[in-house]
């Protein structure tokens, strides 16, 4: 394997062109900017009238972090609403060009690989056989090998996976280039897996389809990937967009529904102004393996765990160290055939976030790294502000919650004064040319991309969804759901992003994916706290200022009925109910592929102690051609001795 990078090819079916890129990123960045200056001028007036306190200032100050988030994300929905609706190619600008099946052989090999985890073994199974299968009627089958590359710990799963490989192998017909190799330990995470892949059987292959254990990828699209990949040889990783499938809960409908409808649009905007520097989310992508093996290696952060030790979101960083090797990272959001399974419930959902929350934090130390594609420390950020906004608005409707309260709890007339200097939100009416146009203008940054994502909807897919009238009454009950919901995983994020500042570390578990139904018991226990804010806070804002009580209703709703939320939510009934009466349907659902057609379990193997007296036969695995990963270094880390920057 060579760390050369090759140079930019021109001319080949399929090969990235990118029009005035530097310019692209000046212009979004330069809106976001405008957009916040313009916002943050606007709250200044409200502040200013009468002198600014210090309560005044951190209003403010929170109002400006929180201002600037929602502006990122309306204006990368708008660039992907004009690219989408003019049928433009995100990378290109130019028209989106029509899929190249069929335009030849290809001439490489690739991996499919699937890092599994005690995982359902009849579920992974299924989703193998369906991408094999898809695979084989592209013609080009014999370009794949698939690796299931378990570190299952637990033996009861690891004897019933065996049989599951076993079974799957027979219905396929013992086909030649299906692997499975087993560890016997976890080492490295899912990581950890895939060096342990590259370094003994990566040679082999020139590409990489990394999977997660509940991803499906149509045969189409893979063999795409493989084109674009070889028409593009200073690619080093190119990035599809998976959307959720298969859910059966309300809460797993709600999210796949918004997963399908918003998803496309805002990763054609994300493509649009990342270019050639776009992020990695770990699966449903493929990978140049010489680039990957000779630049990803992961460091260890100095320290101990939450924050230092072994990296937990591997993906963002890996992409930048192939980034910070001169090889482009490509994300195609046209590219569809891409499907994955998302938590079906509040509670799984939510313990997902906590071990993300955690390795995004891990990023922010990464900032200072020498030689970092500056939109790779700027993915580290915005996935951290993912998480730390929830802290930011929090505070601020607490400031502004105490901005009400203070006055009413003090005797001192000149106290009370000073802080009547902002508007009295007891009587907001009072100030309407201050605080209604700067009302109107968040709302417009925090709805405009729901309702630009129902328009292209309705204009492009609107049989995907239903047809009109279902899909406009599944989108606004998707928008009150995200209102009520959405004070609910604010205080969730600030729990996790507060646990792993107070130094607790958490113990990577593999996800839950069938749908469950939460009981009373769980959705108590887990909203216990949530519910006794709400309580506390909707209480003292009641009785001190009714009318303010009033603008926050909408928080108070949320906190209030978290426990009702997290079980009714997770509820099977309910979400058949709803596909019953054609509402939040999506295009795997309305026209099905071929590769989700099948039964999660379908693929059953029979208990160890019942898989009769033939042995099981697991398949041989090809010669090993080791190739050591060098060692990746991170300089300028704070924390980091001398010896942690030499490596």
């Amino acid at each position: 394997m060579s760390s050369n990078v090759p140079g930019p090819r021109l001319g080949p079916p399929g090969s990235i062109r990118l029009p005035l890129g530097r310019l692209r990123r000046w212009l979004f960045f330069g809106v976001v900017a405008g957009t916040t200056v313009i916002g943050i001028g606007m709250m200044l007036d409200i502040v200013r009238a009468n002198g600014i306190t210090a309560l005044e200032l951190a209003i403010l100050g929170l109002f400006a972090a929180t201002f600037n988030w929602i502006a990122i994300a309306f204006w990368n929905a708008v660039i992907g609403f004009v690219l989408r609706a003019l049928g433009r190619d995100p990378l290109s600008l130019e028209r989106a060009p029509a899929a190249r099946e069929g335009d030849g052989p290809i001439g490489s090999r690739t991996a499919l690989v699937m890092p599994v985890h005690n995982e359902d073994p009849a579920r992974v199974m299924n989703g193998l056989a369906a991408m094999l299968r898809s695979l084989a009627r592209t013609g080009h089958g014999d370009q794949f090998d698939v690796y299931l590359l378990s570190d299952t710990t637990d033996p009861t799963i690891a004897r019933a996976e065996e049989a599951a490989w076993t079974t799957l192998r027979q219905r396929l017909g013992h086909p030649a280039g299906v692997y499975y190799r087993r560890r016997t330990t976890n080492l490295g995470r899912k990581a950890g897996n895939i060096a342990d892949f590259c370094q003994r059987w990566g040679t082999h292959y020139e590409f990489m389809v990394v999977l997660d254990a509940d991803s499906v990828m149509c045969g189409s699209t893979m063999v795409e990937l493989v084109r674009t990949m070889e028409a593009n040889p200073s690619a080093g990783l190119i990035q599809t967009v998976p959307v959720p499938a298969r859910r059966t809960t309300l809460f797993g409908r709600l999210v796949q529904f918004a997963g399908c409808l918003y998803s496309p649009m805002l990763a054609t905007g994300q493509s649009f102004w990342q270019t050639d520097a776009a992020n990695y989310w770990g699966h449903n992508a493929i990978i140049r393996v010489r680039a990957f093996a000779d630049h990803c290696s992961l460091p260890v952060l100095p320290g101990s765990p939450p924050l230092g030790g072994a990296i937990l979101s591997h993906d963002f960083v890996e992409a930048a160290l192939m980034r910070r090797a001169g090889w482009q990272v490509y994300l195609l959001p046209s590219l569809g055939g891409s499907y994955e399974d998302v938590p079906d419930n509040i509670v799984d959902y939510a313990t997902r976030d906590r071990r993300w929350t955690q390795g995004s934090l891990q990023h922010l130390r990464l900032l200072p790294a020498r030689g970092l594609h500056p939109m790779n420390r700027l993915h580290f950020l915005l996935g951290a502000m993912g998480y730390v906004s929830s802290v930011l608005w929090l505070l601020m409707l607490l400031a502004s919650t105490a901005y009400v309260v203070l006055p009413s709890l003090s005797t001192d007339p000149l106290i009370s004064d000073s802080y009547r200097v902002f508007p009295d939100w007891s009587v907001p009416w009072r100030h309407p040319g201050q605080i209604i146009p700067l009302l109107g203008v968040t709302i417009l940054l925090l709805f405009a991309p729901k309702v630009l994502g129902v328009i292209l909807a309705l204009v492009h897919h609107r049989r995907l969804f239903g047809g009109t009238a279902r899909l406009l009454l599944s989108a606004l009950l998707e928008l009150l759901f995200a209102m009520v919901i959405a004070p609910i995983m604010m205080m969730y994020h600030t729990r996790f992003v507060m646990s792993v500042l107070g130094g607790h570390d958490i113990r990577w578990a593999p996800q839950v994916r069938d749908g469950r139904t939460v009981t009373w018991a769980e959705a108590w226990r887990t909203t216990t706290g949530i519910t006794a804010v709400g309580l506390s806070w909707a209480g003292l804002t009641l009785y001190y200022s009714p009318a303010f009580f009033l603008w926050l209703t909408p928080v108070f709703i949320g906190l209030l009925l978290a426990a009702p939320l997290v079980r009714w939510t997770s509820s099977r009934s309910l979400g058949q109910w709803t596909r019953r009466r054609g509402l939040f349907l999506v295009g795997s659902e309305t026209v099905p592929p071929s590769e989700l057609q099948w039964s999660p379990h379908s693929v059953q193997a029979a208990p160890p102690d019942e898989a009769g007296p033939e042995p099981i036969s697991l398949s041989d695995l090809p010669p090993e051609q080791p190739y050591a990963m060098p060692p990746q270094v991170l300089h300028r880390l704070r924390g980091a001795t001398r010896a942690d920057a030499r490596g």
